[in-house]
């Protein structure tokens, strides 16, 4: 038993980077391999099951508030609630309030139609708007008149011609509004301007720095929950993947069979860091007591 523990205890250190590297690498590249067990959170849980109670061609507007310096935190909510979205058959709707705001939802948009899970159209299934500079001005403007404030999409088209935008006129249009924000204009803005005084249903998911100015909406009920930070979007990517394995297997016409559902980038980033910090934990534990024993011995 010495003789093993002294081995261990004596590990070259190359094999000590080794196993680390492995130990982020493998849950990052296939993280449907890593079956470590997630703690979901009750603002994350109100969240999913706000989105859960809509139904089949419910209107569900989004707001894109965040930038490239957000994105590993934010980006995976906006997929994994696209996901939630398409597989009920709910109409999407996408705005943007920062400069940024369009390039993140046609990157999301993107991997959620690469990975050919849904049949979806532009135009039919869901709509893309142009960034309208003016924060709350422009939120406030959403909520009165949709159509004065916008009137085309992101790709050029009238949308008169649209067929997703007929009866859309303002935010009462909505059934329900999710916000990703990094700053301001943000799930504040959206309660005060909006969906407050119109008395829509809102969440919101956030940087994890903005969660304290936002539990106070989220505690008053002017908020449907939260997803706080790359922990928040984890955990709501475990709860949509384990609904959309499920939908799946009995044959939910909007998911496309024979189609391998992955999990999502925030649960693989926090599986690497549990399973890296897991790996360094057993390491200072072995060193400490190899160190004892050869103590001992001497």
């Amino acid at each position: 038993m010495n003789k093993y523990i002294s081995i261990l205890g004596n590990l070259d250190r190359r094999i000590i980077f080794l196993l680390v590297g492995l130990a982020v690498l493998i849950p990052l590249v296939k993280p449907n391999w890593v079956k470590l067990p997630i703690k979901i959170d009750k603002n994350t849980e109100v969240v999913y099951d706000a989105i859960s109670n809509l139904k089949e061609n419910d209107k569900v507007l989004l707001s894109f508030a965040y930038g490239a310096s957000t994105k590993p935190e934010v980006h995976p909510m906006a997929i994994a609630l696209l996901n939630h979205l398409f597989s009920k058959g709910i109409k999407v709707y996408i705005v943007s309030l920062w400069p940024e705001g369009p390039i993140m939802a046609q990157q999301a948009m993107s991997t959620v139609k690469n990975s050919t899970l849904f049949n979806i159209k532009d135009g039919s299934d869901y709509v893309m708007f142009d960034y309208k500079v003016g924060g709350f001005v422009v939120i406030k403007g959403i909520a009165d008149n949709f159509r004065e404030l916008y009137k085309q999409d992101y790709n050029g088209n009238s949308i008169e011609e649209l067929k997703i935008m007929n009866g859309v006129y303002s935010i009462e249009d909505f059934d329900f509004v999710f916000d990703f924000s990094a700053g301001v204009p943000g799930n504040a803005e959206w309660v005060q301007y909006a969906c407050d005084p119109k008395n829509i249903p809102l969440s919101s998911g956030c940087t994890s720095i903005m969660v304290t100015d936002a539990i106070p909406y989220v505690e008053s009920g002017q908020l449907k929950g939260i997803l706080a930070g790359m922990p928040g979007a984890a955990e709501y990517e475990q709860l949509v993947y384990e609904y959309m394995i499920e939908e799946q297997l009995n044959n939910n016409k909007y998911i496309n069979k024979n189609i391998e559902i992955q999990k999502g980038k925030a649960f693989a980033r926090m599986s690497a860091q549990s399973v890296a910090h897991l790996l360094m934990v057993i390491f200072i534990v072995v060193g400490n007591i190899a160190y004892y024993y050869s103590r001992k011995e001497n």
